[in-house]
This record gives C-alpha cells, sequence and structure tokens, in this order.
C-alpha cells in the first residue's frame, strides 16, 4: 500500500473535483492514491443497506417517529439567526458531513434548536450549568470571541482548520478568549453538553443508521442472530475500504504529524480501521 503523502493539502491531486464538490481539505482520502473520496448518498461499510426498506415491519406508532426525522425538518425558532449561522459552522467541524452529498446531509441544527425551543432536557442539570437555551448561547459567543481574538475575524469567516484549533481549544479545557463566559459555566461541562447533543441527533437519524449498519427498531419482529456478530436476514455484510482523515484535520492528533511518512499509527489509519468517515 503507497504511503500518504506528506505534502500540503493544495499540493495533492485535485480528481477532477469540480467547483460545486466539497473542498479537498475536507474530504478523507483515498490513502494508495491521494485523492478524495467524493461524497456519498450513504458513506460507511454498508452500501445498499436501507433501514427505511424495513419499515412495514414497524408499528404505526414507530414508523411515524422515524420517518418524521426525515420529512419533518423544524423551522428555527430558538436561535436568532445569526446565532444559527454560527451553530451550523461550529456543528459542521464538531460531526463533519463532507463525506454525504448535500440530499443525504443530516439536519442536526433543527433539531437541537427544537429541543431548546421546546424546553426538553435531559431531567437532570448540573449545579455549575446554566439552563441549556443560555448554556447555548453563552458558548456560541465565547467560540466566536476566540475566532475573533485568535485569528482577528468571526467563527465562520475563518477556514476549517482554524475553526478546529478554536473547537479543539475549547475541547482540551483551555479557551482562547471569553474568560468571563468560561466563569459562568465549565468548558468542559459545555463541550461535553454541544458534543451529545450533536450526537444525539446525528445517531438518531435513518441516514445515520444505514451509515454503521444499525438494522433499526427491534420492534414488533425483533433480532434473532445473537452470535458471532453475523447480519440478520435484511442486513447487509460489512464491506471495509480504505480511507484516511484529510490532511488538515486537527481530530486525534496534529495532522502535520498524522500524515508523516514515519508517523507510527499512519498504517492503521490508512486501513480505516478506527470507524467510518
Amino acid at each position: 500500500m503507497a504511503k500518504p503523502s506528506s505534502r500540503s493539502p493544495s499540493e495533492l491531486p485535485q480528481s477532477g473535483l469540480s467547483k460545486e464538490a466539497v473542498k479537498l481539505d475536507l474530504l478523507p482520502i483515498e490513502p494508495t492514491t491521494l485523492r478524495p473520496l467524493p461524497p456519498k448518498a450513504q458513506p460507511g461499510y454498508y452500501p445498499g443497506f436501507s433501514t427505511l426498506a424495513q419499515q412495514k415491519f414497524w408499528d404505526d406508532a414507530t414508523r411515524e417517529v422515524v420517518l418524521s426525522r426525515v420529512r419533518d425538518i423544524p423551522p428555527i425558532r430558538f436561535f436568532t439567526s445569526e446565532e444559527a449561522t454560527l451553530l451550523e459552522a461550529v456543528l459542521a467541524r464538531v460531526m463533519p458531513q463532507d463525506d454525504r452529498d448535500d440530499q443525504h446531509k443530516i439536519p442536526i441544527l433543527p433539531a437541537i434548536d427544537e429541543r431548546l425551543h421546546s424546553g426538553r432536557i435531559d431531567g437532570y442539570r448540573y449545579e455549575a450549568m446554566p439552563p441549556d437555551g443560555e448554556a447555548h448561547r453563552l458558548g456560541l459567543q465565547a467560540i466566536d470571541a476566540g475566532a475573533r481574538q485568535k485569528y482577528g475575524k468571526p467563527f465562520i469567516d475563518i477556514g476549517p482548520r482554524e475553526q478546529d484549533d478554536i473547537l479543539k481549544a475549547i475541547q482540551s479545557g483551555k479557551p482562547v478568549a471569553a474568560e468571563e463566559i468560561w466563569r459562568r459555566m465549565p468548558v468542559k461541562r459545555y463541550w461535553t453538553m454541544l458534543l451529545q447533543d450533536a450526537a444525539d441527533v446525528y445517531y438518531a437519524h435513518p441516514y445515520a443508521w444505514d451509515e454503521i449498519g444499525f438494522g433499526g427498531p427491534a420492534y414488533p419482529r425483533g433480532y434473532f442472530r445473537q452470535e458471532d456478530g453475523q447480519p440478520e436476514p435484511w442486513e447487509v455484510e460489512e464491506q471495509r475500504y480504505s480511507w484516511a482523515p484529510p490532511p488538515t484535520a486537527l481530530s486525534i492528533r496534529d495532522a502535520a504529524e498524522f500524515w508523516s511518512p514515519t508517523h507510527p499509527g499512519e498504517e492503521q489509519a490508512a486501513g480505516g480501521e478506527e470507524g467510518t468517515h
């Protein structure tokens, strides 16, 4: 297998991407050719699997709940238009969907907005945290303040790597700005809430179920193959393929180190063994 290049993203092959395609530095890379993997209707290791194709086996209530997640996207009612634009940019880095085509991106922002608008919570709140809606608004202010202080621009106007840098500082508990906000709420509690909201919405959607090979609601049909990880008859076998993270990614480790030909973790990542992209 050819080793990933240590060249900068601008030097990597463009693979004939059109102007409308997602930027090279946001796409996972095929490690043997160093070409970007184009967005798909269904990323992941289970091509052709469709949870929604099994809806005739669900009861009416289950079917309505699942289908509503695809067809009934709630309007933005909690966040202002400026806050919504900013949060959408944050979510694009926290839960990237650049490997999905536009028709199959999962609408995370509207579902978070709906939760906050309706006042739905987990049933508890940490004493040091403000109410969820206030925490989200404060967090957005702090994220934007960090971008302005470090890069002299709003968060939505800086590049994805710079955005990752601001978010990674928060994730590590070392934000670069807005000390007064972080005195009002613990930075790591906020980060946990943000990630939990994003992941809850993403993995409650049937498109994400297709991506990870989850068979969907088990009621009323149920599952019966309980051993050896065998798929049910309506599921498909896992089909892995090689991929590597975008060369600009800051996830897990510094991207420059990750893409170094001598980095010891290179072969594992190139094989796509740490999950779907």
